[in-house]
């Protein structure tokens, strides 16, 4: 690595992470003034709030925004070299522009790795806290109110559950059925079921098992309250608020393996946020070189007319984001897919833009 090298480096990453700390500041200052309201109504002290709340969803909003901080700080980086002619200097002395990239490449992988530990690992745990905060005190309460459930919970076992009371853990007209292919072989009712935390087990009222034997006919019988196990837990029946979101990616591929495994129809929003965490790192590098590409040269508007486009860009960036992620969620792309356009479709631009605009 040469000296100029860690030069931008250097200057890169430290706007980067000034940029970070003065953006998500203010948005939490915002955040706050909204929400004192029920601060005030939950005597809530504002060390409490700042370290129960505020500390973890600091760097929650440091990832959302991170493709306009690192839009804002390359080209407020770049558009000063370039102000003062030190990019001019550079290129003069026979640097290809191409190997400019190469230092920008190299503190947007450093902040690339880092988001990717952030999302898959650190940043779930802390948004565990937000959303126990947040239904604590600023979220109403949330009830179950499902009907009519009907779970798989294994390759043959189907469970079927009127209703269910979350408070109390318990399930109301029960049936446990074992299917083969279309062909119910077997029957088991109960009138409820009552979760166990100390056992960790379903304790059912008296059971009726019905069992079918094809042309021979069926048998029936009868058994006592008892205790079993099943493939099913209290936190299938818990709140999804944010729920992708506060899970680790190993947590959040148990819960994948799990919906694809009972068929459930929500499996795509999952796989999509699975995904994303991979490809947002490359965005990273991507929204880098493109904020190089657009401010390596002197402009009319000067500094704050070139970080106003970079703005521009990285909101548009976010819309494609969520736009994609609808998308997914609603079976009309593919999750991988769904993951990649926005990187796709920038890389497209990027290509576009250093192709046109003069270097």
């Amino acid at each position: 690595m040469r000296i100029l090298d860690k030069y931008i480096i250097s200057k890169f990453l430290t706007a980067f992470f000034f940029t970070v700390l003065m953006l998500v500041s203010v948005i939490c200052v915002i955040d706050y003034t909204e929400k004192n309201d029920d601060f005030l109504h939950h005597n809530l002290t504002f060390w409490h709030v700042f370290t129960h709340y505020y500390v973890y969803l600091f760097p929650y909003f440091a990832n959302l925004l991170a493709p306009i901080t690192i839009f804002i700080a390359v080209v407020f980086v770049t558009s000063r070299l370039a102000a003062r002619t030190e990019l001019v200097a550079m290129l003069a002395s026979g640097m290809s522009f191409e190997r400019l990239l190469v230092p920008y490449v190299m503190g947007a992988s450093i902040i690339a790795v880092l988001t990717f530990g952030l999302i898959s690992w650190i940043i779930p745990k802390g948004t565990k806290e937000i959303v126990k905060f947040e239904n604590l005190h600023v979220q109403e309460p949330w009830k179950y109110e499902g009907r009519n459930i009907h779970v798989k919970i294994g390759p043959r076992s189907y469970v079927y559950l009127e209703s269910y009371d979350a408070d109390r853990n318990v399930g109301y007209r029960f049936a446990l059925e074992t299917i083969d292919s279309t062909v119910l072989r077997r029957r088991l009712t109960a009138d409820a079921i009552t979760w166990d935390s100390t056992k960790q087990a379903w304790k059912m009222t008296n059971q009726t098992v019905r069992t079918f034997h094809g042309q021979t006919g069926e048998s029936l019988q009868s058994i006592p309250a008892r205790d079993t196990t099943l493939n099913l837990y209290p936190k299938d029946f818990a709140s999804t608020y944010r729920l992708a979101e506060t899970l680790t990616s190993p947590e959040l591929n148990d819960l994948i393996a799990t919906k694809i495994m009972r068929g459930a129809n929500d499996t795509a929003q999952y796989l999509s946020v699975k995904y994303e965490r991979y490809a947002y790192p490359f965005d990273t590098i991507i929204l880098t070189l493109i904020g190089v590409v657009l401010s390596a040269r002197k402009s009319r508007a000067g500094v704050g007319g070139q970080i106003a486009l970079g703005f521009v860009l990285a909101f548009i960036f976010i819309i494609f984001v969520m736009l994609s992620r609808n998308l997914a969620s609603v079976g009309s792309l593919p999750p991988m897919l769904a993951a990649w356009v926005p990187g796709i479709v920038f890389s497209v631009i990027g290509l576009f833009l250093y192709r046109v605009v003069p270097k």
